[in-house]
């Protein structure tokens, strides 16, 4: 049996849909949120990706991104499968993308 680490699985789910905010991969990610958790979360990420037009907003926004994932990960655990399985396709499609991502500075 795996343990997941809600924190763990939040925090990536955070660094990866913030980044996918201000990128090519923001439309699939958008519509992938709205179909797997919800138009609150589609809306959540379009809100980020505004934002993120500030030059200093991603720490701020990865933050809120990963309290909102706990929060709904602790109310709501059967999602774990549906948020690793969006990071994870998110990561492939921002791999070739990612050159020295924000999330790794902090």
């Amino acid at each position: 049996m795996d343990v997941v680490h809600h924190p763990r699985v939040a925090w990536e789910g955070a660094r990866t849909f913030v980044d996918a905010a201000d990128g090519n991969v923001y439309w699939w990610l958008s519509d992938m949120l709205g179909r797997s958790l919800g138009v609150t979360h589609q809306a959540r990420l379009s809100e980020t990706r505004l934002r993120l037009q500030r030059e200093d907003a991603w720490p701020a926004e990865a933050a809120a991104w990963r309290v909102r994932l706990e929060d709904m990960l602790h109310a709501r655990p059967d999602l774990v499968p549906v948020v690793l399985q969006l990071v994870a396709d998110t990561s492939r499609r921002l791999s070739p993308l990612r050159t020295g991502a924000r999330g790794a500075e902090l």
